[in-house]
């Protein structure tokens, strides 16, 4: 371990991206306790506590509501100008010509993403505002209906978005890792020692509680084992190179697909979806029409975190946005195209057509299978719950959600495979 950490420290280029990384993560949880000005946070702070659903939007979307910080909705507008622009590559034949033209593609993907995050930012904190203001017993903030006053948050929170965009892109571009996700993965990991804390202090004023809480601790620990040996599993179609006569033998020899191809994406997308008509719910309840109070009671009892309906559509949304992602990122054409040109094929499949179906048909049955894993992690903490409070126990939550624990798996061990990457470059480097 120690031999590891000075091979890092030694690398100048990895060590400048991993201080970069940090620095720029130390500056994120800064602004995340930076309150908007004229704030009543004390409000705020008891109604949050209260409120699992936007507890729960918040730590997975990178938001601070509990300090209703600048950052408030964290990254979730460019999360959903994410799903919009995908979705678009998939309907609107240029945005799919533009997703096939390698990095300029994506890189005109991306400028599109960054454009629309700004208006859904804008029109979200508006939303956001006015439901936190109308849940909290005591106003969170005064005069809500005077544009002088209201104006100034949403542009503020709005800015705190497109800021925690740019630092993300930053970590891309100068860190280590995807900088959206490490920033959704340092929300997450700032979260446990709060939650370590919980449990204790319920032990200490209830030993009945003690129990529970070793339980929920060894199956979070028993949970980051499973999850990192699926995300690590993986199917290796075998190849065969002309002129050789053998099976090649090394790294070309097999051609891997992973069981979790989407890895933590699904779960994000979901997150933020799932979270909508709850949220929105909310929002109706205070409605003056009295249809708009009904529809807002029944989305909310409906959208709960810890209700049936709410675990079957988040459920079936891991699965949706799992198969979306991979067959957007997954091109079994290109692939069978590519080992075609460097004289390979799959035993007992014909080159071409023939290959990319083999390959199609294979990867589907890997989704399948990892995106019902991923939607059961997902799921396990209400099951969890369930469990816990038909025993008799009560409320003893996981130290990391199932949602939490793929992302930090996820990104964890692509932190871990950029750093060796990283380290290889470093050591070949010396021969010249």
């Amino acid at each position: 371990m120690f031999k590891y950490l000075s091979q890092i420290w030694n690398s100048p280029d990895l060590r400048k991206k991993i201080l970069f990384t940090l620095g720029a993560l130390a500056l994120y949880r800064l602004i995340a306790h930076i309150t908007v000005p004229g704030a009543n946070t004390a409000a705020l702070a008891a109604f949050s506590n209260q409120n699992e659903l936007l507890e729960m939007f918040s730590l997975l979307t990178g938001g601070s509501t509990e300090t209703f910080s600048i950052v408030l909705m964290g990254i979730s507008p460019y999360i959903n100008a994410s799903i919009i622009i995908q979705l678009l590559t998939v309907i609107v034949p240029k945005m799919e010509n533009l997703s096939k033209e390698g990095d300029a593609g994506r890189r005109k993907l991306n400028s599109y993403t960054r454009w629309l995050t700004l208006p859904l930012a804008f029109l979200q904190s508006y939303g956001m505002i006015i439901l936190l203001n109308s849940q909290s017993q005591i106003p969170i903030v005064e005069n809500i209906t005077d544009p002088a006053v209201i104006l100034p948050i949403m542009l503020t929170i709005s800015a705190g978005t497109l800021l925690l965009v740019w630092i993300g892109e930053q970590i891309t571009e100068k860190g280590i890792g995807n900088g959206i996700s490490v920033l959704i993965f340092a929300g997450i990991i700032a979260s446990i020692p709060q939650q370590i804390g919980q449990g204790l202090f319920l032990a200490q004023n209830d030993e009945s509680k003690l129990i529970p809480f070793i339980i929920v601790t060894l199956l979070t620990i028993i949970l980051i084992t499973v999850v990192i040996l699926v995300n690590e599993a993986q199917r290796k179609i075998p190849l065969t190179y002309a002129g050789r006569g053998v099976r090649a033998k090394g790294e070309d020899a097999f051609f891997p697909i992973r069981i979790n191809q989407a890895g933590m994406i699904p779960i994000i997308f979901a997150v933020a979806l799932v979270s909508f008509p709850g949220i929105l719910g909310q929002f109706f309840v205070n409605a003056k029409s009295e249809w708009l109070q009904s529809l807002g009671a029944t989305m909310t009892s409906l959208f709960t975190p810890n209700s049936v309906s709410y675990m079957i559509v988040y459920f079936l949304l891991i699965i949706a946005f799992t198969f979306f992602y991979v067959s957007i990122t997954f091109k079994p054409e290109e692939i069978a195209e590519n080992i075609q040109k460097r004289g390979g094929y799959i035993p007992g499949i014909r080159p071409g057509t023939q290959t990319s179906e083999y390959l199609k048909t294979v990867s589907s049955r890997l989704t399948f299978y990892g995106a019902l894993f991923i939607a059961f992690i997902g799921i396990l903490p209400i099951l969890t719950q369930f469990a816990f409070s038909s025993s008799g126990v009560g409320n003893v939550p996981l130290l990391i959600s199932g949602a939490g624990i793929i992302i930090i798996v996820g990104v964890v061990l692509e932190l871990i495979r950029q750093i060796n990457t990283q380290l290889v470059m470093h050591d070949y480097k010396k021969f010249y």
